[in-house]
């Protein structure tokens, strides 16, 4: 017995930290909702009386429990409830049509399902194989082929939640990757895998006990789902906003006295669109976090120069490492503006050719890592598994470049190389070269089949609201900046770029032309 409960206690765990959290700040602020505030106190009792419900509609250790949520304190509280019944946690992207909602819900085999009232008419139509219980969060009076209870007559019922024996090595959660090309793949995350990313991501920013965040990006992406534990770390305060409004986001540093808030660079590159955002008081930002897709430089100069007060720290990695491999903070933001920084303090890396052989420095290679933030594995997908960790290193497809100093530079996703004439030309650094017309909003470059060269390359623009640009002002433009081969051949204006729900650009769309 007694080794029993010396295993437990040396655990990582998820529903550990919110137990810290309530224990040392009751009755502080967990987190805001609109008009709705939680303090820790709420949050853990109303956290386990969940987690006691679901155990009692026999969720257990390796238990799935989805959910289709807008931000929101109902997916707080589904999170901890989730991890403390010792079940896993499958968040669901909202926006995905029916067909791929069905393929994510059935093949990671969820029980219990959690809906917003608006995709309800989604769920109805697609065939849920495995799921016994659909929650609905605000629709009492609906009738499903299966079970329902709505979520707030959950916590009328009587449960008895038990402790389960967990160990950080369980799976905490699937995080389905975008499936830009072919099905999405579940990444298994363990408990070990979020507290690592977590410990990692609060020695990289040094936040002050207790600051505010704003949070605006899904929470069903790992990179904003990983913040509800680093909340609970450093006991601080989350202002949750349920979709991004520009003009509201400012209002909210304003009159919370944000500290700190994560964007992709397209969330920065429209906050910046705002006309009169010299107007509201932003002096109480002290870090602009950032990550999800490549910042181009005049994106990161505009933060620094609207945040006066506030240092970057600029976020890359992928789902499957939980998500953070490297970070750039202070003043490398300026001194190595186009680099993503050193390896995070827990991450191990390599940079590899296809023969697993470390690059010189200086050479582009494909970054390969290691470490307790590393995922376990594909859900039910042995072969993408042993894919990814071929050399006993997780692969990334990211192409990258170290410099003397150990500073990493991406250089572009490994499948989006273009390869034309036999020449590899690299999209990021020609989009580079884009983001800093002043007339350019947006940019994407791909390559598209050409039957002299292979390949060619196209550029994607959108224009800032009344700015105008020809065909020819845009080649004429890249090619005083970079070797003429690299320059595209042919431009196509836009309203807006497709974008999956992490900020990504869906390249694989544009390269089919399916998007207009």
């Amino acid at each position: 017995m007694v080794q029993k409960v010396l295993s437990m206690s040396q655990q990582l765990l998820i529903g550990e930290a919110l137990k810290y959290a309530a224990h040392n700040v009751p009755d502080r602020e967990a987190f805001i909702d609109g008009n709705h505030r939680i303090t820790y106190r709420e949050l853990l009792t109303r956290s386990l009386h969940l987690a006691g419900w679901l155990q009692a509609q026999g969720v257990g250790i390796d238990d799935k429990v989805g959910c289709l949520l807008k931000n929101g304190l109902p997916f707080v509280e589904l999170y901890f409830g989730v991890s403390l019944s010792g079940g896993v946690f499958v968040p669901v992207n909202f926006r995905l049509a029916s067909k791929e909602m069905e393929y994510i819900l059935n093949q990671s085999d969820v029980k219990i399902l959690f809906v917003e009232e608006e995709f309800i008419d989604s769920v109805r139509s697609i065939n849920l194989s495995q799921v016994k219980i659909i929650v609905p969060i605000k629709a009492e009076n609906l009738e499903f082929e299966t079970n329902t209870i709505p979520y707030e007559a959950l916590f009328s019922t009587t449960n008895e939640y038990k402790p389960v024996n967990l160990t950080d090595d369980d799976a905490h959660a699937i995080i389905y990757t975008s499936g830009t090309t072919g099905k999405p793949k579940g990444a298994v995350l363990t408990h070990k895998n979020f507290y690592m990313n977590a410990m990692n991501k609060l020695y990289h920013s040094q936040p002050r006990k207790g600051s505010r965040q704003l949070i605006i990006s899904p929470l069903f992406h790992v990179a904003a789902l990983s913040s509800l534990l680093q909340n609970c770390l450093i006991e601080g305060t989350i202002i949750i906003h349920r979709e991004f409004q520009p003009d509201v986001v400012l209002k909210t540093v304003q009159d919370e006295k944000i500290e700190t808030m994560f964007m992709v660079p397209a969330m920065w590159n429209f906050l910046f669109q705002v006309p009169n955002i010299s107007d509201y008081d932003l002096s109480s930002m002290t870090n602009c976090s950032l990550g999800g897709a490549i910042c181009p430089i005049e994106i990161k100069k505009r933060i620094l120069e609207v945040f006066k007060n506030a240092t970057i720290l600029e976020a890359f990695g992928q789902t499957e490492m939980s998500p953070s491999t490297t970070y750039l903070a202070g003043e490398d933001a300026l001194r190595k503006t186009e680099s993503v920084g050193k390896p995070s303090i827990n991450v191990r890396v390599r940079i590899v050719d296809n023969e697993m052989n470390d690059v010189p420095v200086g050479e582009v290679g494909e970054i390969v890592y290691q470490g307790p933030t590393t995922m376990k594995e594909y859900y039910k997908n042995e072969a993408a598994t042993e894919e990814a960790f071929k050399g006993g290193w997780f692969h990334s497809g990211d192409l990258v470049r170290m410099d003397e100093e150990g500073y990493i530079y991406v250089v572009d996703r490994k499948k989006d190389m273009i390869i034309s004439g036999g020449e590899n030309i690299f999209p990021k650094e020609l989009e580079d070269v884009l983001y800093s017309h002043p007339d350019i909003l947006e940019a994407a470059v791909v390559g598209i089949p050409d039957p002299k060269w292979g390949e060619t390359v196209k550029a994607y623009i959108v224009l800032k609201s009344g700015r105008q640009m020809t065909e020819e002002q845009v080649i004429q433009f890249c090619q005083s900046s970079i070797a003429s081969y690299k320059k595209p051949r042919t431009i196509e204006f836009m309203e807006s770029l497709p974008r999956n729900a992490a900020g990504k650009v869906l390249k694989m769309v544009l390269r089919t032309g399916a998007y207009h």
